[in-house]
């Protein structure tokens, strides 16, 4: 029996992790082995508290420990704004730069004809509903420049059409980027100069 069997199924699955290839994840954990007491123990306690309380907000598909997120239930937030985001990722880039003051509406991906995504896979139908039940007065369409990305933000418009205001980002996110490689000051551009559809 290996002496290192739990270490390396470890490593393992460090690798699996976006931005860590196997000779990263070595590292990353030599160093969390290191540093047991002021890493590896407290990162091990916090893992498995979050692993039981982690879920998605009912509402937008934010991920935190509540049924209804911070953002969902703040009173501050309800300006009728709802930005759209593919997912929990794009959110959390728009709240890093501190430029959007609304509410969102995570999809959990974008339409996919390849891969056999359509609009009830995604929370397009949930967005509907937010449409008729909330004060929404503009629509922010804030996906990543892809095709798939534009051919979501095209069906969107096409069942929100002469229901709500509908804008998109507009400069400073180019074709092809995604929201969470984004600079805090690339996002605001974009929003600040975000456009009707």
């Amino acid at each position: 029996m290996s002496s290192t069997r739990d270490i390396d199924a470890l490593i393992e699955l460090m690798a699996k992790l976006p931005g860590l290839g196997p000779r990263s994840a070595r590292r990353a954990v030599l160093h969390l082995i290191r540093k047991r007491a002021l890493l590896l123990t407290p990162l091990s306690d916090l893992m498995q508290t979050v692993a039981a309380t982690a879920r998605e907000c009912l509402n937008c598909g934010n991920v935190g420990t509540a049924d209804v997120c911070d953002i969902c239930t703040s009173e501050k937030r309800a300006n009728g704004e709802l930005c759209v985001v593919e997912d929990v990722a794009d959110l959390w880039a728009m709240e890093r730069s501190g430029v959007f003051k609304g509410r969102y509406h995570v999809l959990g991906g974008t339409l996919s004809a390849l891969d056999a995504i359509g609009p009830q896979e995604l929370r397009i139908p949930r967005l509907v509903d937010r449409i008729d039940t909330e004060s929404v007065t503009e629509v922010i369409l804030a996906l990543n420049a892809t095709i798939d990305g534009q051919t979501t933000a095209h069906y969107i418009a096409d069942q929100l059409e002469d229901r709500v205001r509908l804008t998109s980002l507009a400069q400073g996110v180019p074709i092809g980027g995604e929201l969470d490689y984004l600079d805090d000051g690339t996002i605001t551009a974009a929003m600040q100069a975000r456009k009707a559809l």
